[in-house]
């Protein structure tokens, strides 16, 4: 039997420790950093009218332009797509502008698919939570599709489209005219005056205290398209089956889905004048979760090639329980079975989060 010198034992363990921190990397794509944004409060609401260039917005910091929903794997977009948010006591208001030399639109009804024209999408999830969240679109014409998820469609969710966003207002104004092949179009702007009480979950009515962050996303959906007959058509493969939307995000998913909320960027709600010069720090809460998501991706992966899911990290490649997460060393565990699965990391020092395989995510204390 050949013992280890408390030197080798020390390497051993420096080396574990190493190699966790490098387990997000196996998924580098699924673990850049969201983007941020800290939202301005106004006492001087804007005017809903498509018309960004009035006094309020002026007070607003444009986020960085969109870029493709799979980040750096693909070129960055053909046209740019920035958007600018305000608040008050009872609204989160929206500013977008998108370049575009191509005005169409076809659909006229509230909860058309509305993405089957271009359009702008944002993504609201209020309470952090990766489930209850709520998806906007509008198009060109300003038809609306609203709709509320009880938790994404990767785990059984179902799209309840006869939610509508009680109170909200919307306003596109076009930079060039519609529908109109012989020209040359500029652009098109959004507004958005969103309650916070249409977009809440519980008693409280929705309307967030300083300091408060949520997550949201912004997706914006462009086809590619050929004159024919004097009309906007979408191109076709060989088979006539239309090819794939483009897909520019604001903070990149990863992957070709916009329904994983905890990819989604951070809004934090400040009330000073200096919002928009202040910095954010993701919640520690946030990077410790970052494992568990890991774990739930790489669960998914071994389901779809097994039938089964995993019974312990190590069948995950996950072969160091030690994390440090912001200097701080925490506890990875997990316990599964052929149809279920648990996992939950802790510090030891405040409440264990959890997650399952339906993507559930719980504090103990």
């Amino acid at each position: 039997m050949v013992k280890k010198s408390f030197l080798s034992i020390g390497l051993l363990i420096t080396g574990q420790i190493a190699s966790a921190q490098d387990l997000l990397k196996t998924m580098s794509h699924l673990f850049t950093t969201p983007k941020s944004y800290i939202v301005t409060y106004t006492t001087n609401a804007p005017k809903i009218d498509g018309d960004i260039n009035d006094a309020p917005w002026q007070q607003a910091a444009w986020t960085d332009s969109f870029v493709d929903i799979e980040g750096d794997l693909n070129p960055k977009p053909a046209f740019s797509t920035q958007v600018k948010m305000l608040w008050d006591s009872s609204n989160l208001y929206v500013a977008v502008k998108m370049q575009e030399p191509h005005l169409w639109a076809n659909l006229t009804r509230h909860d058309q698919t509305i993405y089957k024209d271009n359009d702008f999408e944002l993504f609201i999830d209020p309470n952090n939570d990766a489930r209850d969240y709520f998806e906007v679109e509008v198009n060109q014409r300003n038809a609306i599709f609203d709709l509320f998820m009880p938790k994404p469609y990767r785990d059984k969710g179902d799209a309840l489209i006869s939610w509508d966003t009680p109170g909200m207002q919307t306003a596109v104004q076009l930079q060039g005219t519609l529908n109109n092949p012989t020209d040359t179009d500029t652009g098109w702007t959004v507004e958005f005056k969103i309650p916070f009480s249409a977009i809440n979950i519980g008693f409280d009515g929705g309307v967030p205290t300083d300091g408060k962050v949520w997550r949201i996303n912004f997706s914006r959906v462009e086809w590619d398209t050929q004159i024919k007959n004097g009309k906007y058509v979408k191109l076709t493969d060989s088979k006539g089956k239309n090819l794939p939307e483009r897909n520019w995000v604001w903070s990149p998913q990863g992957i070709v889905n916009m329904h994983a909320p905890e990819r989604w960027g951070y809004l934090q709600f400040v009330s000073g004048k200096d919002a928009p010069k202040q910095d954010f720090n993701i919640p520690y809460i946030d990077l410790q979760k970052e494992y568990l998501w890991l774990v739930y991706y790489k669960q998914k992966e071994y389901y779809k090639q097994h039938k089964a899911f995993a019974a312990s990290l190590s069948d995950l490649n996950i072969l160091s329980t030690s994390i440090v997460v912001n200097g701080t060393s925490n506890t990875l565990i997990m316990a599964g079975s052929a149809t279920f699965f648990s996992a939950g990391i802790t510090d030891g020092k405040a409440a264990m989060w959890t997650i399952n395989n339906d993507g559930l995510l719980q504090a103990y204390k």
